[in-house]
């Protein structure tokens, strides 16, 4: 039966089957060690009293192997020192060399990110133990696929109110952050296999497409949002599209072409995803109602707390047409049984009671703040950088001087200790070279510095 030796001193494996003979396994599996680099160079060895008594065999045993394999050179011994593994002759190889790490980035401009330091922990906590006090022996089983009713109940009212959403609790299904619901909805759409995307935008969307089978179809943007004759052009029979601000652009869909998107739509059986990412956050008028609300036969409506309250919490939710609800849902319960029910609840007792949007309202000031730290550092380091898309959220982009590259900045400013982002990985089709700034998880001397810094690689 094999057994092993785990007591004092380096933590060591030694197999043993009774069956054959001790000695010889011993010392091949200290030897192997050695050679292998799992003892290293120096390293000590239990004395032959404890391994012995360990492994359930004689002291003699132990010694005569330490000694056979100090006389090969693997083992070396010294009074009061023990027995240690020797540093030459046969001691471990080398490590490879590690490449080199990194420069430290003291100011990132990823975009993307919101205010981390600023999740309501208080909140969260007292939620999440009301709801461990209060949750219902039904509810701390799975949940029914469509998620926590009572969380889809509050979702619906607050989307109704604050999106302008035609939002139905019953065609309302709960979702483990944005990615899911994608995933979720996409899977749902019957024999549609071509999906049209934004370009540029984001490059998850096609990565997710791409992993489910699907033709991707590109279709361009412009400063009045996506090009929908275009769309029209292609074959695709679904489109996913950031509607109340273009990601990463930043640009509004036209009144226009959202009457000509649902036309479109509805010509084709279509589906439109509609991608609500960060509609909460607009500083120069109300935000746009969700495009939802003009056609909930024809758009899937997705969102998630993961940028209004954390990425971490993994809650997201997807009002989803009748046609398409209870397939979204049993694609949810499949996927993984349903999200965190404790989560839930405690999510909808923030709604509910009127917390979350009291938080949306104190960030609105504090992004507010940082966009305005953002044009101010520019106009002071880098006058007559134009920044694009700063009507909402919390990135914007800047056009590069013409001839600029993208990489030679942000490798340049890497070195610089600052994270700048290029436009590139968002295009499929080549583009002016362009940054995207984010400035949720920054501080306002943070921007400041961190503009400060490359002011010369963005102003040209």
């Amino acid at each position: 039966m094999p057994v092993e030796w785990t007591g004092s001193g380096p933590e060591l494996l030694v197999p043993l089957d009774r069956d054959r003979p001790l000695r010889v396994q011993l010392e091949l599996s200290l030897r192997e060690g050695v050679r292998t680099g799992r003892l290293t160079a120096g390293e000590r060895l239990p004395s032959s009293r404890a391994l012995a008594r360990a492994l359930g065999v004689s002291r003699g045993l132990v010694t005569d192997t330490y000694a056979q394999l100090h006389a090969e050179g693997y083992l070396v011994t010294r009074p009061g020192s023990g027995t240690r593994v020797a540093a030459t002759g046969h001691a471990s190889p080398a490590a490879p060399a590690r490449p080199a790490a990194p420069p430290p980035i003291r100011v990132d401009f990823r975009p993307g990110v919101p205010d981390l330091t600023s999740f309501p922990r208080e909140q969260w906590s007292r939620a999440l133990r009301r709801a461990c006090r209060e949750a219902s022996a039904e509810e701390l089983g799975y949940s029914p696929p469509h998620g926590s009713p009572v969380l889809r109940e509050v979702l619906a009212a607050y989307l109704r109110r604050v999106r302008g959403a035609a939002a139905d609790p019953a065609h309302t299904i709960v979702s483990a952050g944005y990615t899911q619901g994608l995933q979720l909805v996409l899977r749902s759409l019957g024999d549609v296999r071509t999906v049209a995307f934004e370009d540029p935008g984001d490059p998850d969307h096609r990565a997710i497409a791409g992993m489910l089978g699907l033709e991707v179809v590109p279709v361009p943007v412009d400063e009045h949002g996506m090009d929908v004759d275009a769309l029209a052009a292609t074959g695709a029979r679904a489109v996913v599209l950031t509607p109340a601000h273009q990601s990463p652009t930043g640009v509004v869909l036209a009144p226009d072409r959202r009457q000509a998107l649902i036309t479109w739509a509805a010509s084709r059986d279509a589906t439109i995803v509609e991608d609500d990412y960060d509609a909460e956050f607009r500083y120069d008028r109300e935000p746009v109602g969700a495009l939802q609300g003009l056609a909930p036969d024809r758009v899937a409506l997705l969102g998630s707390v993961s940028k209004s309250l954390s990425p971490a919490l993994r809650l997201g939710w997807i009002i989803a047409p009748p046609r398409l609800s209870a397939a979204v849902a049993r694609n949810k319960r499949l996927a993984d049984l349903g999200s965190p029910g404790f989560d839930q609840l405690a999510l909808a007792s923030l709604v509910r009671d009127g917390q979350y949007d009291r938080h949306l309202r104190r960030m609105r000031q504090r992004y507010a703040a940082r966009r305005a730290a953002l044009v101010g550092a520019l106009a002071h380091h880098a006058p007559g950088v134009e920044l694009l898309g700063l009507a909402a959220g919390f990135h914007a982009v800047v056009p590069l001087p013409a001839g600029a590259d993208e990489r030679s900045v942000t490798r340049t400013a890497l070195e610089r200790g600052v994270g700048l982002y290029g436009m590139a990985p968002y295009r499929v089709r080549d583009g002016r070279p362009r940054l995207v700034l984010g400035f949720g998880n920054l501080t306002p001397d943070a921007i400041s510095e961190g503009v400060a810094a490359v002011a010369d690689l963005i102003g040209g």
